[in-house]
């Protein structure tokens, strides 16, 4: 999530009180929690503006019109992040090992496993986004071996995923620092990133159904720079035995898939797998519909479609796909009404777009203004407003 001023986020096990932990938001995050808005009816339409075609616009109730590809008219992958192990983390890559508030009943956590099987179950989701801290993996020893302990936690949550057959893809939640260093850019070195990747990629090479999200949100970079940084990823992840998973390419502007096209696709384009192709090589994009784009207000003010038509414009003509990582808003109909629309739009176009991860759930309160946490009493798990109406498929 693009972060910037620390403010405190209540996060507690469903139906437990927790302490409060903190993890950073953009701008500012005090909008007030929308947690009872009634969901709309099923005649409720929307319009999706589409690329190519004046005929009448679909609802939220009718099927898309199929990708120019003809890709069926649905992303391959839909889902949500499942968020913990990045607590405590924020934008200028400072995250604090003991910070973290994992989604994970045995260390007092949420249940993030039995999130992903329900997400599985009954929305009919196949994919999710672990975020985890570059300092966790490590236990704060930068260019150091991964920490038994604390990769055996955070293993625990992608072997929970890779049991649902879902899409599961290693985020590194760092902002493209380690405690305020830019890496390759007078930070971390560039050796020392790709030795974390190669000890991940070395120890998930076999599933099929892991992505390596090489890193959430850079910003202020060298775009230039970075590009090269991800390239030694790139080639490290691939000859660790990781040759044919999804790798995710992020550009700066906390990913923005408005600003994509325009600021980071020059740079990120030439990127290649060691046999020359760029395969599998998929461009992170992350997009919040809050009247500043924030991803820190519970309502909602625009769709995004002109922006990602012309990225979608961009992409076909270079026959290459990105993954809306991050998107998202607050369970209101605002928000409902705009991210429909949009994730209809994406659907429209699945030659170009692989996938939706809303954000976010794991260990969010269902009270966060963003949260998709879904609740559990009963036996019976019960959705947010905007997993219901828009996430779900």
């Amino acid at each position: 999530m693009q972060l910037r001023n620390l403010l405190t986020v209540n996060v507690v096990e469903l139906g437990e009180e927790a302490p409060m932990i903190h993890e950073t938001a953009p701008l500012d995050f005090t909008a007030q929690h929308s947690t009872s808005v009634p969901k709309p009816s099923s005649t409720t339409s929307f319009n999706v503006p589409q690329p190519t075609s004046t005929s009448p616009q679909p609802s939220v109730t009718s099927s898309p019109k199929a990708a120019p590809t003809g890709s069926g008219g649905k992303m391959k992958y839909a889902g949500v992040n499942i968020a913990g192990f990045d607590f405590s983390c924020s934008t200028d890559g400072s995250c604090q090992v003991g910070g973290i508030y994992a989604p994970l009943p045995a260390t007092g956590g949420p249940d993030g496993s039995g999130q992903m099987k329900h997400f599985v179950q009954d929305d009919n989701l196949n994919a999710f986004r672990l975020p985890v801290s570059w300092q966790y993996l490590v236990d704060g020893n930068l260019g150091g071996s991964l920490s038994a302990n604390n990769l055996g936690n955070y293993d625990k949550l992608l072997q929970a995923c890779l049991g649902t057959g879902a899409l599961c893809i290693i985020d590194i939640h760092n902002y493209a620092r380690w405690n305020g260093g830019v890496i390759g850019q007078g930070g971390p070195s560039n050796d020392q990133f790709v030795s974390l990747w190669t000890q991940l990629a070395t120890k998930y090479a076999s599933p099929t159904n892991v992505a390596f999200g090489i890193m959430n949100e850079p910003h202020d970079i060298n775009i230039q720079t970075w590009a090269e940084t991800l390239q030694l990823v790139v080639t490290a992840i691939r000859k660790a035995g990781a040759t044919s998973q999804y790798i995710l390419l992020p550009g700066n502007n906390y990913s923005s898939a408005s600003e994509f096209a325009g600021n980071s696709a020059a740079a990120l384009l030439p990127i290649h797998n060691p046999d020359g192709s760029n395969t599998n090589l998929i461009f992170d994009i992350h997009q919040y519909l809050d009247s500043d784009f924030s991803g820190t207000n519970a309502e909602c003010s625009t769709n995004k479609v002109d922006a990602f038509t012309a990225l979608a414009t961009f992409l076909r003509s270079h026959s290459r796909q990105a993954f809306l990582s991050e998107t998202g808003g607050g369970n209101t109909q605002s928000c409902v009404r705009d991210l429909c629309q949009l994730l209809q739009y994406c659907d429209a176009n699945a030659d170009v777009f692989l996938g939706y991860t809303g954000w976010a759930a794991g260990s969010f309160d269902r009270g966060y203004v963003l949260s998709e946490t879904p609740a559990f009493a009963n036996g019976q798990w019960t959705d947010q407003l905007l997993v219901s109406s828009c996430i779900k498929r």
